[in-house]
């Protein structure tokens, strides 16, 4: 199925976010308050994932699996990635909207964060471990990455005790539209 894809990322630049609920529809979302990632000093681990970073157990990898990471992200008792919307991020990806940006041990996948990049804007839409550890190199490492390339902000869109660990933040409606406008400024590039 072909799906209009200049629609589906102007949903996402305008703050919207694409989720299937348990019956598998698809609908559009939002919410009165955001997560975001920091890109800045808040940014924080645990020492004991400093200890694993240099240990250098893991390479990092951008697209090398992107279909292995959706499905990952979306192997879960409850998703809310439906097969329809397994398509879209396919055909994100494959016109150069949708990213996977991945930890490997040696040529076994070990997790992933999957993400959309539009302008300034990383919006990650999940993420997924096979290999302890996996995910939180990957989140760390993609922070890196998104300082390196100026990016403006990641967007975690919904707060858990996971994120929380990383210096995970909210912002109003009214401060993320304004931090996207700026994103959508930019021409940033993960690759």
């Amino acid at each position: 199925m072909q799906y209009d894809i200049t629609a589906i990322i102007e949903g996402y630049a305008q703050g919207y976010f694409l989720m299937a609920d348990e019956d598998n529809v698809l609908g559009w979302y939002g919410s009165r308050d955001r997560t975001l990632i920091p890109l800045d000093e808040r940014f924080r681990y645990p020492k004991s994932l400093r200890r694993v970073l240099n240990q250098q157990r893991f390479t990092v990898a951008i697209n090398r699996d992107f279909a292995a990471v959706v499905e990952g992200c979306a192997n879960r008792e409850l998703t809310w990635i439906s097969p329809e919307l397994k398509e879209i991020y396919w055909e994100l990806y494959q016109t150069g909207w949708a990213y996977s940006f991945e930890t490997w041990q040696g040529d076994e996948l070990a997790g992933g964060i999957l993400g959309i990049v539009i302008g300034g804007a990383f919006i990650g839409e999940s993420m997924f471990y096979r290999i302890p550890d996996g995910s939180k190199v990957a989140m760390v490492k993609l922070v890196e990455r998104l300082r390196e390339r100026r990016f403006v902000m990641f967007d975690a869109q919904m707060m858990n005790p996971h994120l929380e660990r990383f210096g995970a933040y909210r912002v109003s409606d009214e401060e993320y539209q304004e931090l996207l406008y700026k994103a959508l400024q930019q021409r940033c590039s993960l690759i």
